[in-house]
């Protein structure tokens, strides 16, 4: 079974085009159910029925996981037994029949732009972290950027004259963001700073941004354009970890994570008269019905303010 997983996930990868999350959250899923086949003898694939797959997802959902963790482990079995149906693997699908939980459409928390402007201008300049996480949290903020976006950004993927970015989104898929004078300057800022990384790192570097004709034939670590001090790629965590930081510095008490820029921005967008045509595309979201939560949420602020100043009766 294990080899089917890896064939399955290849073709996520390469014929789906999904992203590395959801990728890896499939294949964590699937190993799991491969285990559990194992350790109850039901090894053989066709003698997985229905029956089979409730009884295992009751042993997993005993231990106290979200609606949502239960639907992506179904969405995980079910795609894939409808590849191994496709694949002649099996004849039937045992998941077709099992429904997903009924998930509440959960709002986004957000920040106000007061406690945006608060959390950019409380980084410390006077060395290069601070002026790299300070462009980290305005990109975030102001192009409305995925962290899995941010991290595989290139230097190559700016242009700064013409004032956008181009990002690589879910499915490979292509996007070109705007960008403000406020995260030009503070990229501009950060270029500086990374090129002065990378002479300490590599004194016989010639790299520096904007001067090197043949940007197309540096080393990935000098193609990538947020770097950590042994000028490698960032990670998830280390920009999870800044931000909470950060955060904490500055008096904020809601629980801010870096996803919460990216509410924010096409929230703050919303609420300004944005078209909301606009705002997926900026996004990169597939769907407009995924930007509409973002409608929601600009009502739901929206109430509060009236409440909150409603006088009591």
């Amino acid at each position: 079974m294990d080899v089917l997983i890896k064939e399955f996930i290849n073709y996520l990868r390469l014929e789906k085009a999904m992203s590395k999350n959801t990728v890896a959250s499939y294949s964590s899923d699937l190993k799991i159910f491969s285990n559990y086949l194992k350790s109850n003898q039901k090894g053989d694939l066709s003698l997985v029925d229905t029956g089979t797959i409730e009884k295992y997802l009751g042993e997993r959902f005993s231990e106290n996981i979200t609606k949502r963790t239960q639907a992506r482990i179904i969405s995980s079995l079910n795609a894939f037994y409808k590849f191994l149906v496709l694949d002649g693997r099996v004849q039937q699908n045992p998941v077709d029949k099992i429904d997903l939980p009924k998930l509440s459409r959960r709002l986004p928390d957000i920040l106000s732009p007061s406690e945006i402007d608060k959390i950019i201008s409380s980084f410390d300049l006077s060395g290069n972290e601070g002026i790299r996480n300070r462009a980290i949290v305005e990109l975030l903020y102001s192009c409305g950027l995925r962290v899995s976006e941010l991290i595989d950004l290139k230097t190559s993927d700016l242009f700064l004259k013409d004032s956008f970015i181009k990002v690589i989104g879910k499915g490979n898929k292509q996007r070109l963001v705007p960008l403000g004078e406020l995260a030009k300057n503070a990229i501009q800022s950060y270029l500086e700073a990374r090129w002065d990384l990378l002479s300490h790192l590599n004194p016989t570097s010639s790299t520096k941004f904007g001067k090197h004709k043949h940007i197309s034939k540096l080393s990935d670590n000098e193609q990538v354009l947020f770097l950590n001090r042994r000028g490698g790629k960032l990670t998830r965590q280390m920009i999870f970890l800044m931000i909470k930081k950060q955060v904490k510095l500055v008096g904020i008490t809601k629980d801010i994570h870096p996803h919460t820029f990216r509410h924010s921005f096409a929230t703050h967008l919303i609420e300004n008269g944005a078209d909301l045509r606009a705002v997926q595309d900026m996004l990169g979201h597939e769907s407009i019905l995924t930007t509409e939560i973002y409608t929601h949420v600009s009502s739901a602020e929206w109430m509060k303010n009236i409440l909150d100043h409603h006088p009591d009766r």
